[in-house]
Formats: C-alpha cells, sequence, structure tokens
C-alpha cells in the first residue's frame, strides 16, 4: 500500500527522494541525512543524489545491495516488490528515484507503485 510521507522541512516534491528514503527505513530528520549525503558527495566529488554517492552512505551504514531478477523487467513493479517484502525496511532504486518499501508499504511524497525496482539496499546487522 502507498503511504504518503514527506519529511522536507519546505515540503519540497522534487530532488530528494534519496532522502526521503533514507529518512523513512531509518526514522531521521531531513536535516541529518542531508548533511550527512552532503558531506559523502563532498568527499567522493559527486552530488549527494548521485546512485554512488547514496550507495556509498548506505554501505558504510551496514546495507547490502540487492539486484532484483530481470526475468520481466517490466512487469514487475515498486508495488509487487513491497507486496512481496512484507516484512523489514528497504531503499528501493529504479535508476532515476529512489523509494522506501517498510514492511509491505512504499513510502514516498506520490504513488510510486508503477516504478520498476532495478535493485533495493538492505540493512545487515553484523
Amino acid at each position: 500500500m502507498f503511504i504518503y510521507f514527506n519529511p522536507s522541512p519546505n515540503g519540497s516534491k522534487v530532488g530528494d527522494c534519496v532522502i526521503r528514503a533514507i529518512c523513512a527505513v531509518e526514522n531521521r530528520n531531513w536535516d541529518d541525512v542531508y548533511c550527512e549525503l552532503a558531506v559523502q558527495g563532498y568527499s567522493m566529488k559527486d552530488m549527494p543524489s548521485s546512485n554512488s554517492v547514496w550507495g556509498e552512505y548506505l554501505k558504510s551504514r551496514r546495507y547490502k545491495r540487492h539486484f532484483v531478477g530481470d526475468d520481466c523487467p517490466l512487469c514487475y513493479t515498486v508495488k509487487d516488490f513491497a507486496d512481496s517484502h512484507p516484512v523489514g525496511a528497504y531503499v528501493v532504486g529504479t535508476g532515476t528515484h529512489a523509494v522506501a518499501v517498510i514492511n509491505g508499504n512504499y513510502v514516498d511524497n506520490w504513488d510510486s507503485g508503477n516504478e520498476y525496482p532495478l535493485y533495493y539496499w538492505q540493512k545487515h546487522n553484523i
């Protein structure tokens, strides 16, 4: 099920999808996540929203990336991913968007359920 979520302090709706997704899965505030991603981006000399930057950030927080199978790349959606993952918290990447999936719900500031996931990040406890 889609759950509306927009932690942006000024209510922005574009350009910060990865920040929103991380805020949702980690139950953290927008300012802290933004600053940490900005530092990560600065150290890598890239933008905070770059897939490589937020990927490194999630790796540093003990997340592991998994790829979605490509048996039917245009028939498996974010909504399908959420339905097939009823437990846990994930940051799902589509290539151009990031969305949180938490306990079978996809959490975003727009209904991104028809997007096609390519990979997802899941936290692993060591």
